[in-house]
């Protein structure tokens, strides 16, 4: 079978307090006509990590798997090949969910899929398509959260945990460095690195997960607003979201996901399994939070057979 064929563009998207014009970029691989596929839009993380790191999640899409899934790839808004507003940094109220949640339909209705979709969202972007999922959006066919936490407090306590399990001379160094207010030094870096093998992505880093973290160093406006400077000084305006008490009004068939050794551990994800009425939950053995690069075959056999059962 010949190769999915692949379609890039930009779709307008107006916000009124931008001061500018801003725009969606997407990638779409396969056919979103097909009568018998149903599309996939893939969200990606960060906030602010723009979509080249899940790319693998294309796979769903390609000839030469049995799934065949067209799927939908876009960056939000301040990240990757969309615009950039780096004179909103700091604005919380301007980096808001909502804004995401606009965007999302925004694309939606450009691309013609309201009637019948499903939604992929890794970490952020899970957290997101679960909000997506909760305000119940006619066309929505499967849900799937990968390693997405359901509530951010929920979410610093678990960092705060592994981070004790790390060596105590790690630990120091990060305490030290961030008593100092010294955060952007290269020993703390090294530090969190260490950090980030063991719960982000234990194994090489591919070329596409790379590129992401260049391209998100490049501008880290929504990384910094919405999150602040890491996993452990989470000080953005994400540090009181939680989806958990609107988790029952998810009403579609959802898969969610994590890794063992993930930093959205089954603490910060149960309440995805405990509220949501149709839920399945898959832990992949040999992963952090990269499940998808960790152990890229048996996620997309996981996701594809749920996608298409």
């Amino acid at each position: 079978m010949p190769d999915p064929q692949i379609v890039e563009g930009f779709v307008d998207f107006h916000v009124p307090t931008a001061g500018k014009p801003c725009q969606t970029w997407y990638k779409i691989i396969g056919d979103l006509s097909s009568p018998t596929a149903c599309p996939v839009i893939a969200l990606h993380g960060g906030p602010g990590m723009p979509h080249d790191y899940i790319l693998a999640m294309a796979g769903l899409a390609s000839s030469s798997s049995s799934y065949n899934l067209p799927m939908i790839f876009y960056d939000q808004i301040g990240t990757g090949r969309s615009t950039h507003l780096p004179e909103k940094m700091g604005d919380g109220a301007f980096w808001s969910t909502e804004l995401f949640l606009r965007e999302l339909d925004n694309l939606i209705a450009h691309l013609g899929v309201r009637r019948r979709y499903d939604v992929l969202g890794h970490s952020w972007g899970g957290m997101l398509a679960a909000k997506h999922a909760a305000r119940r959006p006619e066309g929505l066919r499967r849900l799937v959260l990968a390693s997405a936490p359901a509530d951010m407090r929920l979410w610093v306590e678990a960092q705060n945990r592994l981070r004790g399990e790390m060596p105590v001379e790690v630990q120091e160094v990060m305490r030290v460095h961030e008593g100092n207010g010294t955060t952007e030094e290269k020993g703390y870096k090294d530090a969190v690195d260490q950090f980030y093998a063991r719960h982000l992505c234990r194994v090489p880093a591919t070329q596409h997960l790379k590129d992401a973290f260049k391209r998100m160093m490049e501008d880290q406006t929504v990384f910094l607003t919405m999150n602040g400077p890491n996993e452990f000084h989470f000080t953005g305006s994400l540090k009181d979201w939680s989806v958990v008490p609107e988790l029952h009004n998810i009403s579609v068939s959802t898969l969610m996901t994590n890794g063992r050794y993930d930093q959205a551990q089954d603490s910060v994800v149960g309440p995805l399994f405990r509220e949501i009425p149709n839920v399945k939950w898959v832990q992949f053995a040999e992963s952090g939070h990269m499940s998808h690069v960790e152990e890229p075959d048996r996620f997309l056999q996981v996701v594809g057979d749920f996608l298409t059962s």
